[in-house]
């Protein structure tokens, strides 16, 4: 069993075996889950940063551009073919 104590800021300090063993470099994110009677640490789920110029067009379509009318009514259509 590993042991550390809170700092007056509210900081722990994670042992440094602890944090080789997991992998956890400085700048980790964690999630903080309250049990009640105790807590749960994990790393928090990574998610890439991109740019709107990376997402744009990532839904793969390939023909020319659509406006928001044309696309309405192809929606409408698909909703009204539905069963």
């Amino acid at each position: 069993m590993t042991y550390t104590k809170l700092s007056t800021k509210g900081q722990l300090v994670l042992p440094k075996e602890v944090r080789e063993r997991h992998g956890w470099a400085p700048g980790t994110a964690f999630e903080i889950e309250d049990q009640g009677s105790c807590i749960v640490l994990r790393p928090a789920p990574f998610v890439a940063e991109v740019s709107l110029d990376e997402l744009f067009g990532c839904a793969g379509y390939g023909g020319p551009p659509k406006s928001l009318e044309e696309m309405d009514e192809a929606i409408a259509e698909g909703a009204r073919q539905r069963p």
